[in-house]
């Protein structure tokens, strides 16, 4: 084989497996529409990176904005192997509460690993789907939706469950990145809460990627 026909070979591989990445890509987004399709949990490695060209939607910014203090209890919807969990955890002490949401058991094993070797024992794990008003039994002061709304079918019932289990005055923290197929603009959640009561309190970010802050 040639140096030419050997580039040619790479260039096509390559434009196969880009093609495949974006096939994969938007069936995963519009599957999501109708029923719960998770990330995998055997790709939670990638899924607890922290963005370098998302930073409005890492953990730091995102608690930046929760306004947390020691001894609260908060709700981390969707929070996969916690790369916003054990922050938080650290961020309300021994006092205070987290309570881990997420429809795959695999996921929250990750995080009370992580939980364990840092001996922290304030996290709660919660293994359910949102949108079932299955969340009714549990109360916070804040709650954090991470790159997850996009992967619930129905977003209005899980976000009047979100609404109806913060505490008068609570937030949730809402964030999205154009790096996850399941974006979600800012307009379209303020369009999916405006009938629910949520206020816009805060806002951080661009369209690449924001988390909006909104007060029960």
């Amino acid at each position: 084989m040639t140096i030419m026909e050997g580039e040619r070979m790479y260039l096509l591989y390559s434009i196969v497996i880009i093609i495949l990445f974006l096939i994969i890509w938007f069936a995963w987004k519009f599957t999501s529409r109708k029923k719960n399709v998770p990330c995998p949990s055997w790709l939670y490695r990638a899924v607890e990176l922290e963005n370098p060209f998302a930073r409005s939607s890492q953990s730091k910014s995102i608690i930046s904005g929760l306004d947390v203090e020691e001894g609260m209890t908060i709700l981390d919807i969707g929070c996969g192997p916690g790369r916003i969990s054990i922050p938080l955890a650290k961020a309300v002490g021994e006092q205070g509460k987290i309570i881990l949401v997420d429809i795959q058991q695999e996921m929250l094993d990750i995080v009370k690993r992580k939980a364990l070797k840092e001996n922290m024992h304030n996290i709660i794990v919660v293994n359910i789907p949102m949108g079932e008003g299955r969340l009714k039994d549990y109360k916070a002061d804040r709650a954090v939706l991470a790159a997850v709304l996009g992967e619930i079918p129905n977003r209005i019932i899980a976000l009047k469950e979100i609404y109806n289990s913060l505490k008068p005055g609570g937030i949730l923290a809402i964030s999205e990145t154009m790096f996850d197929p399941h974006y979600q603009r800012k307009q379209t959640i303020l369009d999916l809460v405006k009938s629910i009561g949520f206020a816009e309190v805060g806002f951080t970010g661009n369209k690449l990627a924001y988390t909006i802050y909104l007060k029960r």
